[in-house]
């Protein structure tokens, strides 16, 4: 393990005199940095948050952290739910809060460039009029777009248009030592040499800090529709999922819930969902050039979940339907978290036809840990959300349970040659079933690229190796 120096009076000096108003040191620092939002894998709070405005900025605060063997933690919006943005080491976190503009929209080559710190559910408003649109979505709409690429975040329109990755053509990445690299560019496809760019998406700010990404666009659809499916039991709806993905009508989203998220997310919001008749319920959403375009596919799939055990097919074809079903989904995270005192967390992925198999044995996992597990996932593309809720348990009992169930969860994602995160990264809080899972030989190549680019360790020490 890297042994790291303190942050000393000396060293605030310096991060005054280059960052001023926006260096903050002891009781200054809010108690919001000492933690992401999954709170269960502890309080680590930094010796200083410095906030960067600019690429310079960054290239100096790297410059000088390495020359001291200062810790330095990457932090975007503090959404992230695996401990990644968070100082386990000390030192300081380096926040791109401030540095949220939108540089670029190029219409002719489709693409758009931006700051790190531009937040998801910002980005859309410097597209408006424009026609095009930026495919990846989240759940977490108060991330940063600089932190989705560092973890490769995928969310629900990942099935038809795929993940963060897909999108990202271009780069500036400040290395440890204050070196700038200009990774990609506009180019849609390139093949000159090693990927670089491919190992710095989902890297979780290990081997370099970002400070500009470029991003591809495309067509915005026309019309977009819903279709909430009932099931009288979860068996069956996840049986149909390989099903759906297979009858020609390209999906852009599916998703699973169980009445009882729908019912957290009922209370979470204050609002009825639009049925809650169903044990679980598939949500499938299609985008199209019309609405006529899209009455073939509504028809194959209504005649097909019909046929295999749906109990309905609920059309949400208007703004106040579609809100009413996609609000309640978008909700369910914050729903969960607010019905106990504490939970973990864990998003497998596994290939999409493994899905009824892991989720089997889910159910029995928290059967025989007798706790309660809730789930709610991108069926299409084989991502479950699984969040084992501590209730009433007391402390002891509930570090015995918890460790149990996250082993037994890692360990059927194995057998089903899926793996650990399908979008929400590793952090310090997975990494031990990332070993696992990767074995010893893939973790000392993983090792041995971090210490190419940061030689001495200091960016987002304690977190993915």
């Amino acid at each position: 393990m890297k042994q790291f120096n303190p942050v000393t009076q000396e060293d605030l000096a310096y991060f005054r005199g280059l960052l001023p108003g926006r260096v903050f040191s002891a009781e200054e620092i809010s108690t919001d940095y000492d933690h992401d939002e999954m709170t269960e894998y502890g309080h680590y709070m930094p010796e200083a948050v410095l906030q960067a405005a600019s690429t310079e900025d960054v290239q100096a605060v790297l410059r000088y952290c390495n020359r001291r063997h200062i810790a330095v933690t990457p932090r975007g919006a503090g959404t992230g739910l695996c401990g990644g943005c968070v100082a386990v080491h000390g030192g300081v976190v380096l926040s791109t809060e401030k540095m949220k503009k939108v540089l670029e929209v190029d219409t002719r080559n489709m693409t758009a460039t931006v700051e790190p710190g531009v937040l998801l559910m910002e980005f859309p408003k410097a597209l408006e009029g424009t026609g095009l649109f930026y495919p990846p979505d989240p759940g977490e709409k108060t991330a940063t777009m600089g932190g989705n690429a560092m973890t490769n975040a995928g969310g629900m329109r990942a099935v038809r248009y795929g993940v963060t990755r897909d999108y990202v053509l271009g780069m500036e990445v400040v290395l440890a030592d204050g070196t700038i690299l200009d990774l990609g560019g506009k180019t849609v496809k390139t093949s000159s040499g090693y990927s670089l760019i491919d190992l710095m998406i989902g890297s979780e700010g290990t081997l370099g800090f970002l400070t500009k990404l470029t991003v591809k666009l495309v067509p915005e659809p026309k019309v977009n529709l819903s279709l909430l499916m009932p099931f009288d039991d979860l068996d069956a709806c996840i049986e149909a999922v390989p099903k759906v993905l297979a009858c020609g009508c390209e999906p852009t989203a599916v998703e699973f819930m169980e009445r009882e998220v729908i019912s957290c997310a009922e209370t979470y919001l204050g609002k009825q969902f639009p049925d809650t008749s169903a044990d679980a319920y598939l949500l499938v959403r299609l985008d199209g050039a019309s609405a006529d375009a899209l009455q073939p596919s509504i028809k194959t799939l209504t005649d097909l979940v019909l046929s295999i055990g749906a109990r309905d097919v609920l059309l949400a074809d208007t703004d106040e339907r579609k809100e009413s079903i996609w609000n309640a989904r978008g909700a369910f995270l914050e729903a969960i978290k607010g019905s106990t005192p504490t939970m973990d967390e864990c998003d497998v992925v596994v290939p999409r036809d493994n899905i009824p198999a892991f989720v089997h044995r889910m159910v029995e996992i928290g059967k025989e840990a007798g706790i309660r597990i809730r789930s709610f996932g991108h069926a299409g593309d084989g991502n479950l959300h699984i969040y084992v809720c501590r209730d009433q348990l007391p402390e002891d009992e509930w570090k015995k349970k918890v460790a149990y169930v996250m082993a037994q969860l890692y360990e059927k994602a194995r057998a089903l040659h899926g793996q650990v995160s399908g979008e929400h990264g590793i952090g310090h809080a997975k990494r031990e079933f990332l070993r696992e899972s990767a074995g010893e030989r893939q973790m000392d190549l993983m090792r041995g690229i971090k210490a190419v680019f940061d030689p001495n360790g200091i960016l987002n020490p304690g977190k993915v190796i």
